[in-house]
């Protein structure tokens, strides 16, 4: 039965060929868009490089100050006080990775300007990041204790000022007239990943506020758990020593936070207090894909409608000759099914296609996305969706057309 529907289908789509152009149009452009959409979703919340040890790390990166009684607030990043004087004397970390927002500094390279990102690190960040060294290697708290000008660079800095050196393992490279002596050359991290990408990593005592005695400040921390079970325990931990932190003047609560990797981005989107903003995230960007899905098929149901309306002759025959309305129902879904199958094979194409062009332009520096499984498994979950949504109602109303009318349309 489902292969003559399936050949009935068929013969449908090739009679009807400009119902059948817009619908695959439209269904093949909105899954193009959703499935280049998933992908860079994917790209940013998946663990990627240099960041693969997720599922046993928190995130601290934001420091609120609050007056309750007046209703005002300060909130910025967090210093390196904070971390080097409170949260190492946390028992259930084991390892934490500081570093610095990125800042930018001028190089001079044959009488060009060359900007620069730079941010300060301490050595436990090459450990728990996992970046691939090209050449040499990450400096040590031997460099960090002397506050020695070394510089780990990106491959991509490499080739802006070194050009086509094989080596630079201890060439100096210049910026802001600093003479650094290049110790390592990691593989590029893509700007999504704004935390951990960079183009020159230095010591961090190096830098002129890491000894500023003050909770805020511009450093963000990873805190690595020996496993996972001991993830809650951190955050418990942490919560406690927030507690107990002195309170500055004129506030009279502070909030800190050891988020999960997702929520750390929507507590700095759209979270503040106790609220890491992520119920809020969610559900507005559940709400826009709810709505860019709507949209089109809300069109392919009128189009299937009118296609069905148009075959009210066909159907009143075969109702005439003992076809059941739920025989007619699952033909007319069937048919419907293919249709969105159909949009959904050129969907993917197109994707591919996509993508490859905004790898090609580079848009967004060091980024690369892909369709893995999880991007095909919500395509097919949006292709189910078109072809079910889309085609039940109009299939329910041919159900209900009278023969008597039906044979009369003819």
């Amino acid at each position: 039965m489902l292969k003559n529907y399936f050949k009935i289908a068929l013969a449908v789509l090739k009679r009807r060929k400009f119902f059948t152009f817009i619908s695959l149009f439209g269904i093949s452009f909105t899954l193009t868009i959703l499935m280049v959409a998933t992908a860079f979703m994917d790209k940013i919340l998946s663990p990627d490089y240099p960041d693969y040890k997720r599922a046993r790390s928190l995130y601290v990166s934001t420091m609120e100050y609050k007056n309750t009684k007046e209703g005002w607030m300060n909130r910025s990043d967090v210093s390196f006080y904070f971390f080097e004087h409170y949260v190492s004397t946390l028992k259930t970390v084991q390892k934490m990775a500081i570093s610095s927002n990125a800042k930018a500094s001028n190089a001079y390279v044959n009488n060009k300007k060359l900007v620069i990102e730079y941010k300060y690190t301490n050595a436990d960040y090459w450990n728990v990041l996992e970046y691939r060294f090209l050449e040499g290697k990450a400096f040590q708290q031997r460099e960090i204790d002397n506050a020695e000008l070394v510089a780990v660079i990106s491959e991509e800095t490499k080739k802006a000022y070194f050009g086509d050196a094989k080596t630079v393992i201890g060439k100096y490279i210049s910026a802001d007239n600093i003479n650094y002596r290049v110790i390592g050359v990691v593989e590029n991290v893509s700007k999504t990943l704004y935390n951990f990408s960079g183009d020159m990593y230095l010591p961090y005592t190096i830098s002129k506020d890491y000894k500023d005695i003050d909770l805020m400040g511009g450093y963000n921390a990873i805190l690595l758990a020996k496993s996972e079970a001991d993830v809650p325990k951190i955050k418990k931990e942490f919560d406690q020593m927030v507690k107990k932190l002195p309170l500055p003047k004129d506030f009279d609560k502070i909030y800190c936070n050891a988020d999960p990797f997702f929520a750390n981005i929507t507590r700095r989107i759209a979270g503040g207090g106790t609220s890491n903003g992520l119920t809020k995230v969610v559900s507005i960007i559940s709400i826009f894909t709810l709505l860019f899905l709507l949209l089109p098929t809300i069109n392919l149901v009128n189009i299937n409608i009118t296609r069905i309306m148009e075959r009210s002759s066909e159907i009143g025959v075969r109702k005439a000759f003992g076809a059941s309305s739920k025989t007619l129902v699952y033909q007319f879904i069937v048919e419907n099914l293919v249709l969105t199958f159909l949009g959904g094979m050129i969907g993917i194409i197109l994707s591919l296609i996509a993508i490859h062009l905004i790898n090609g332009a580079n848009l967004i520096s060091n980024m690369h996305l892909s369709i893995n499984f999880t991007v095909l498994f919500y395509s097919l979950i949006a292709c189910i969706f078109f072809g079910l949504f889309s085609g039940v109602y109009p299939a329910w109303r041919m159900s209900k057309l009278n023969v008597v009318k039906a044979l009369k349309a003819q």
